[in-house]
Formats: C-alpha cells, structure tokens, sequence
C-alpha cells in the first residue's frame, strides 16, 4: 500500500489569486470532480478496515471509538459495526442504497436514519464513510487558483443540487497535480460555516485513493473535533451476507 502524506500546517496559508472564470471554464472544473469521485470508489473490489475516531469535546473531554467498516460501492452499500466503546458495542448502520438503518442490540430493534446525520455524536457525518460523489450532487458556482501550505491548489465553491447531502454548500481545496481534496469548508443554507474537513493523509488502496487520516472540526463549538484514523485495510471479497439486516442480528448474539 503505497501511501501519500499530507501534512495540515498549524496555520494554513490560503494565497488566492485573482482569477475571472467564465461558465464555460467550468468543464474543467467538472472533469476535476469526475476524477475526484472516480478515484474514490472501489468499483472492481469491496473495502474493509478499521475505523478508530478521537472525539475530542470541551465538555465530554476525549472518547474512544472503534468501528469496523465493510464497503461494497457497486450497490452503495456499506456495514459499520461499533467495537468500542464498550456501552455502544454492537451497535450498528446497514446501506442499502438510499436506504440507511441503525440497529441497537439492545432493542433488537432497526430505525430509519440519514446519511445527513452526525455518526454517533462525533463530527463525522454517516455520508463520510462511502465513496465521495461532488460530480452529481453538486453544481460548480466557481473556483480560484491559490494555494494551501505548500500545495498549488483550485478553491472550488459548490452548491447541492438537491437536500439530500449534508451541506448545502461546500468549499473545496483540490491539488492541481493530484487531485486531491486537502480540506473542506462546509456550509450551511444560510452559508453559516457548519464544519471543516482536513484530510491530512491518503493511500492508494487497489486502483482506488481514499483518505486514511482525516479531522472533522466542528465550527459551531470551539474546540469540538473529530479524528478519524483507517487501519487493517483490505479489498479481499466480503460474503454477501455481511450486508444484510440478519448479520448485524447475528453478530450480536
């Protein structure tokens, strides 16, 4: 696995230049997005890994999470299943498609849920552990050219083009060489900034690149933060079983 690291600089330097981008400039831009989403997804293999989120709250102080993630993106499914801690083990999110559930042992009971909502009170949102899709949710309202640390970058402005993604409105900070998104700003309907994303280090994993260390900073609550770290990761087969209703059932017994 060979892997590629980005470094988040304590103070990140955001030089914009001042470009004048015309509409029809924006099929560049929308080919950028393509490759973005494309080079995320594992459309010939499944992903599987191990998820470890530091949530870091001003008033809950530190928690300790450890989710095992199983990933089919040709259906759009997905399995997370809590490790830790303790009090939420076996807890888990069954993908189907559109359709997200969220099982409790303890109720032996499945609800609806979004992949809008926050996952398990963390900064992270359940949209964050599939495959990015910014080509087909999204609609380009402009971009500049500047840089990011020591990275030459696009600052691409987005805008949703339906409710059914977390945000609304979405800045992105994207390598020119590499495509890579470095950070995001996400915003909501009244363009207040809701979230900010670093993705700090990314692997190739198969053909795919994902990020495997990520931070999720919370902008309404100061010093509200989420790490997220993938490890013992692999694109062997999953049965197909393992994306069922009855295997969340199973595991918990």
């Amino acid at each position: 696995m060979k892997t590629v690291r980005f470094f988040a600089a304590a103070v990140l330097i955001l030089i914009a230049a001042s470009v004048t981008v015309q509409a029809d400039d924006f099929s560049q831009i929308r080919a950028i997005l393509e490759r973005i989403d494309a080079q995320s997804r594992f459309s010939d293999t499944d992903f599987s890994c191990l998820a470890t989120l530091i949530v870091e709250d001003p008033e809950k102080g530190i928690e300790k999470m450890a989710v095992r993630q199983f990933r089919r993106d040709d259906g759009e499914r997905y399995l997370l299943l809590i490790q830790e801690p303790v009090t939420q083990r076996g807890q888990g999110y069954l993908l189907e498609g559109d359709n997200l559930w969220f099982y409790d042992p303890s109720s032996r009971q499945f609800a609806h849920t979004s992949l809008k909502e926050t996952f398990q009170d963390s900064d992270a949102r359940n949209a964050d552990f599939g495959s990015s899709s910014y080509a087909t949710s999204y609609d380009i309202e402009g971009y500049f050219e500047g840089t990011l640390g020591n990275f030459e970058v696009y600052i691409i402005e987005l805008k949703a083009v339906d409710d059914s993604v977390p945000f609304p409105y979405i800045t992105l900070w994207v390598t020119k060489d590499t495509n890579l998104v470095l950070k995001a700003e996400e915003y909501s309907l009244t363009r207040r900034l809701m979230r900010s994303s670093l993705f700090t280090k990314y692997a190739k994993v198969g053909e795919a690149i994902i990020p495997v260390q990520m931070v999720f900073v919370d902008e309404l609550v100061e010093g509200k933060k989420t790490q997220v770290s993938l490890s013992e990761i692999s694109v062997a087969p999953i049965p197909d079983h393992v994306f069922t209703k009855a295997y969340l059932e199973r595991v918990n017994r």
